[in-house]
């Protein structure tokens, strides 16, 4: 069970007595978040953590030397709570669970204190900006950055976590499968560029499931109830205009035992701009269930393309 809301805990770190800089986190759903807090744990960076409610892995605390849990509307204590730490760069790291913004509930549980009431207001109030994840998020770091905290890519201090082009799997893609790749590639990229999600998966050329605000496991879940016969392939990239602070596209375990759930035969993800969780756990789950993944750039799309084309 999460901490009560608000509430601050102290912890004492293994690096007591380090000189660096703290850094902030805003810590989202999902593993990440951890992977990262326990990455600058060791590293004796000291951590302090925005533990987003109904969200954020309680496990967060062990690696952080203090941590709050908030609402999504706590804008102006966040800030508040940096400035007290005496935070001066920040990372935004793990997913939101964008349907909590229109679930009936969501006001009273992530009820916004007045900084980010005046700040959301144009969008959820007199509706003059959209509601776009990189809108939303944009005007976040905005926020925090006009308040003097630096916002930085989570993937600054763990640049290895972005997987490497080339094959994870021993077993290559067949023409076949390339075809769908290039095709998949080609409408993610433009479903990207229109903010509505990064994911798509499709058989031979036709599209099954484009990801929206479901998100990525929902998506592979209505993927294998559409096509139940399997054999489909999902293609996962970053946007066009991918801002490195925030929403980068993430495969991890979970991504893999839903492909194999609805009996998927590839992944394909945009090499470099993709963070890769547990790839041993990963590449296990994708030999059990003869699943190929490859890591690609535009330039083996190039390759593969042939006259391959978005209709």
């Amino acid at each position: 069970m999460s901490p009560r809301p608000n509430e601050v805990h102290h912890f004492v770190s293994s690096s007591a007595g380090v000189s660096q800089e703290p850094i902030g986190l805003i810590a989202g759903w999902g593993r990440y978040p951890v992977i990262l807090a326990k990455r600058l744990f060791q590293q004796g960076r000291p951590v302090y953590c925005l533990a987003i409610r109904d969200h954020a892995d309680p496990e967060l605390a062990e690696y952080s030397q203090q941590i709050v849990w908030l609402g999504l509307g706590q804008l102006g204590r966040a800030i508040q709570l940096f400035r007290r730490w005496r935070i001066r760069e920040a990372t935004l790291v793990g997913k939101i669970h964008k349907v909590t913004l229109f679930r009936p509930w969501m006001v009273l549980h992530h009820w916004p204190d007045w900084r980010g009431f005046c700040t959301f207001a144009p969008h959820f109030l007199h509706h003059i900006r959209d509601n776009r994840d990189d809108t939303l998020l944009t005007t976040v770091c905005d926020a925090f950055e006009t308040a003097g905290i630096n916002i930085r890519p989570a993937t600054d201090y763990l640049p290895e976590i972005l997987v490497p082009p080339g094959l994870i799997t021993p077993q290559a893609p067949t023409p076949r499968q390339w075809a769908d790749i290039c095709f998949g590639w080609r409408v993610a990229k433009e479903i990207g560029g229109l903010d509505i999600g990064q994911t798509v998966v499709v058989k031979d050329q036709a599209v099954i499931a484009v990801e929206a605000i479901e998100g990525t496991d929902a998506c592979l879940r209505r993927a294998g109830e559409l096509c139940p016969v399997g054999g489909f392939t999902v293609v996962k990239v970053a946007k066009p205009q991918q801002d490195m602070r925030f929403d980068v596209p993430t495969v991890g375990l979970r991504t893999l035992q839903n492909i194999a759930v609805g009996k998927g035969a590839v992944l394909a993800m945009e090499a470099e701009k993709t963070i890769f969780l547990d790839p041993d756990a990963v590449l296990e789950t994708a030999l059990r269930h003869h699943i190929t993944i490859v890591a690609v750039k535009e330039e083996d799309i190039i390759l593969h393309s042939g006259n391959v084309k978005v209709a």
